[in-house]
């Protein structure tokens, strides 16, 4: 079964009604298909597009602060293991484009955090740990989260959803993709609208964590940045 047959039996199990998709039984080799396309390891130097939303009907994000503090944990957490290039935060769910750092610098990382595991163990779990540091940072916003606001339980849902992004002539639309989800999602009508995106310190020279240079690059630089930006999007 090639991957397009795949692909024709998501989309229809997910334009048909919620209380009809219950009895549908998936084929096997669609399901293979899907723990794939998710659930790949981490490998260094590939590139990812991140994604997690919060379980239910629940809100990840209520006020200013709590998106800042996310993109604090994001530093803490995952910079250390990947490159960012852009994210976007929305109220119920974010997206990040990021490309797995070097095995040395994994290395680094790995034995700062965990000193006594021997080298054979780690070779096995090089993926698990990047996957940890990705939960770690998730858990950690949970913790603060549900103590400011007072709740108990998970925020987010349990797997995190990663689309390696495997040609270069993507990138330039993933990076599109994750800048217009507000807008795709009707939070606003234009991409500079929603302040809560990398796209506006992408399109400044203010000091960032972010791989601003190289990211623009793929677009010929900040005109073709703009320009690329400026496209018609389709709401969802």
């Amino acid at each position: 079964m090639k991957a397009h047959s795949y692909r024709n039996e998501l989309r229809f199990l997910l334009w048909v009604k919620p209380k009809t998709r219950r009895f549908l039984k998936p084929s096997g080799f669609f399901l293979f298909y899907i723990m794939r396309k998710f659930n790949d390891p981490f490998i260094s130097n590939n590139c990812y597009h991140i994604f997690n939303r919060a379980i239910g009907n629940e809100k990840i994000f209520l006020e200013p602060t709590n998106y800042y503090y996310f993109l604090q944990k994001l530093q803490l957490y995952i910079l250390p293991v990947a490159d960012i290039f852009c994210y976007n935060l929305l109220p119920n769910h974010f997206h990040l484009f990021v490309r797995i750092k070097q095995l040395d610098d994994i290395n680094t990382q790995f034995y700062k955090l965990k000193p006594k595991i021997l080298q054979q163990k780690y070779d096995v779990n090089r993926s698990l740990f990047i996957s940890e540091q990705f939960g770690n940072c998730c858990n950690a916003y949970t913790k603060a989260f549900n103590k400011k606001y007072k709740r108990k339980g998970k925020l987010f849902i349990d797997n995190l959803n990663k689309r390696t992004i495997e040609s270069e002539t993507y990138y330039s639309k993933t990076v599109h993709y994750v800048h217009a989800n507000a807008v795709q999602h009707g939070i606003c009508k234009h991409i500079d609208a929603w302040p809560y995106s990398s796209y506006h310190i992408l399109t400044t020279t203010q000091p960032t964590w972010l791989c601003r240079e190289e990211l623009l690059g793929w677009f010929g630089g900040l005109k073709g940045f703009l320009d690329f930006h400026n496209q018609e999007i389709r709401l969802k």
